[in-house]
């Protein structure tokens, strides 16, 4: 087991770890607490009762076409009310008494949110909001006369809403996930119908199944994608390309599809517990997870394997985030996901293919590096001479602290290639199947295939003849040199243990003799355990939302506080304290 310390895990100038703090240091300089651009209540007075909904953060840039100047909307939820107010940034004080709107609910509380960032302008800006009784609200904060409820009398769906998103590149369709175990794509301009939805079959999966509704006339949902064993979906998120969905749910598990050609293409477990935010790398090419094991997981789309796993919080991790303005970047292979609408297959659904409209894999992100070596990801993405070799992320959990993690090329990059030969017996028809492992990098260009649909997909069962001879790869298998030297009793053992935590999936391609078996769950001691670059506690209560902005982050707590952090270049040349 390798473990990467941080010789600034104790930045900060020192002090107690429980000390809240409100700056802290990094190799790139300090990052400051701006006291004045903190967002809450009108008046901050203890809420009445429990509140147990998390407090989540919505951000949307708007252009005024008159003045050409882009203006933020900041919205958050605060118990049974939802807030939108003009975002200040570091440039001034928030002015807490003047909210673009303000709406309280009785009954049901706000537990999510999304702006529709395609159609927003200076004087309309659409809103979904998804709450704790299963409705969901379509809402314009500005105009505040287009207002519009899906699910009302809760026929299609009577759990708690977890996570909504409106469709990258799409201006009138969202989705939405619920407790259930269930996700619904809706039209904004549908109804819902005045009876319960009757649903047909429209593809079935391995461990999933999609659904349309059987009617005459086209209403909501317009599909239904419900997962083997109904587990809670706690959050999903879209690549950068908008090709693939990652979705994380209470069961530990991490399923990664193909959301135009519906296919499963990854699946991963954490140590234990449910895994509860999810988050893709500007380029596509990783995932961070993070759960109730306390760890952050960085997991490889293009390897389909666990990198490394992340130890600093003490309790769950509850968001997880990339900061793509300090990621390093150098000479090396860019990963392009683009593609093209004329690999897709006849037989995709068209809906779904028109709904995700091509984009280049990095024409939403301008990353501004802190050091003069590193270039932009725009270029990255574009003239494919660069690559990322270094990725900045955040994580924030109910133990009040927040942590830095560097995932660096000495994590990135895997072991030299060593081959190993095993021999598998089949007791029912006395055969044995040989089997070569090899542990080698996958590279980026063989991974992007799957815009035809041919992407390799799970498969419950492993069918081979009885005297057939299966080479493959195996990129997530994690082997140690010195395992074929252990006695047959300590391999005995080890297996035994290992068996709680190791699952092992089967993943098939249109030739049936080339089979890659996938480690989903490996051990601690299998892969990399790294260490914060700083992890500091920043509030009284749980943190409930971190997103990363070009001159600050942002931080949430369940207090319904949001703060304002600057970087370290900002709160030397400008803003304020």
């Amino acid at each position: 087991m390798a473990v990467v310390a941080s010789e600034f895990s104790s930045g900060g100038g020192g002090g107690s770890r429980d000390e809240i703090r409100t700056q802290f240091i990094t190799r790139e300089g300090t990052y400051k607490l701006m006291t004045l651009s903190e967002y809450s209540r009108p008046t901050r007075m203890p809420l009445n009762g429990p509140n147990n909904t998390p407090v989540r953060v919505s951000f949307v840039k708007t252009l005024d076409p008159a003045t050409a100047s882009n203006d933020d909307r900041l919205c958050f939820n605060v118990g049974k009310e939802l807030y939108v107010y003009p975002y200040n940034g570091i440039r001034k004080a928030a002015d807490l008494t003047r909210p673009v709107d303000k709406r309280l609910y009785r009954g049901t509380s706000p537990t999510c949110h999304d702006f529709n960032s395609t159609t927003a302008t200076s004087d309309r800006i659409y809103l979904v909001v998804g709450f704790s009784a299963g409705q969901v609200q379509l809402l314009d904060p500005i105009g505040k006369e287009n207002s519009k409820l899906f699910n009302e009398e809760r026929l299609i769906d009577r759990s708690k809403v977890t996570c909504i998103r409106w469709l990258p590149g799409v201006s009138n369709q969202f989705l939405v996930s619920h407790a259930s175990g269930q996700l619904y794509v809706y039209h904004e301009e549908l109804s819902c119908g005045t009876a319960p939805p009757v649903y047909q079959l429209f593809k079935e999966g391995d461990g999933f199944s999609v659904y349309t509704c059987k009617t005459k006339s086209t209403r909501n949902p317009l599909y239904r994608w419900l997962i083997d064993g109904a587990p809670c979906i706690n959050e999903f998120a879209f690549s950068p390309c908008s090709r693939y969905l990652a979705v994380v749910s209470q069961d530990g598990f991490l399923r990664v599809f193909n959301y135009n050609c519906i296919e499963l293409l990854s699946l991963m477990k954490s140590y234990f517990g449910g895994l509860l935010c999810v988050c893709w790398s500007p380029d596509g090419k990783y995932l961070i997870t993070g759960g109730e094991d306390d760890l952050v997981t960085v997991f490889s789309f293009v390897e389909k394997r666990v990198i490394c796993r992340g130890r600093g919080h003490t309790s769950w991790v509850n968001v997880v985030a990339f900061d793509p303005y300090t990621t390093i970047v150098t000479d090396g292979e860019a990963f392009d996901m683009s593609g093209s609408d004329e690999d897709l297959p006849a037989s995709s659904p068209p809906s779904l293919n028109h709904s995700l409209r091509d984009q280049d894999a990095t024409s939403n992100l301008r990353p501004v590096s802190m050091r003069s070596s590193t270039k932009n990801l725009t270029d990255s993405g574009s003239g494919g001479e660069s690559g990322i070799t270094s990725y900045r992320f955040g994580s924030v959990g109910q133990d009040t602290m927040m942590c830095l993690w560097d995932l660096t090329e000495e994590i990135l990059r895997p072991p030299v290639v060593r081959h190993r030969t095993s021999t598998m017996t089949n007791d029912s028809s006395q055969s044995a199947v040989s089997v070569s492992v090899v542990v080698a990098n996958n590279t980026a260009a063989n991974h992007c295939e799957d815009d035809n649909c041919t992407q390799q997909t799970v498969s419950s069962t492993l069918s081979s003849s009885s005297s057939s001879s299966l080479n493959t790869k195996l990129g997530t298998l994690s082997l140690n040199e010195d395992s074929t030297k252990d006695s047959k009793s300590k391999k005995k053992n080890r297996d035994s243990k290992l068996s709680a935590h190791k699952l092992s999936i089967n993943v098939s391609t249109k030739d049936s003799d080339r089979v890659s078996v996938a480690v989903v769950c490996p051990c601690l001691n299998e892969v990399p355990i790294i260490e914060p670059l700083t992890c500091k506690r920043i509030a009284h209560e749980r943190l409930t939302s971190l997103i990363f902005r070009e001159d600050c982050f942002v931080t949430s707590c369940q207090e319904g506080i949001v703060y304002t952090w600057t970087r370290p270049s900002r709160a030397l040349n400008g803003g304020f304290c």
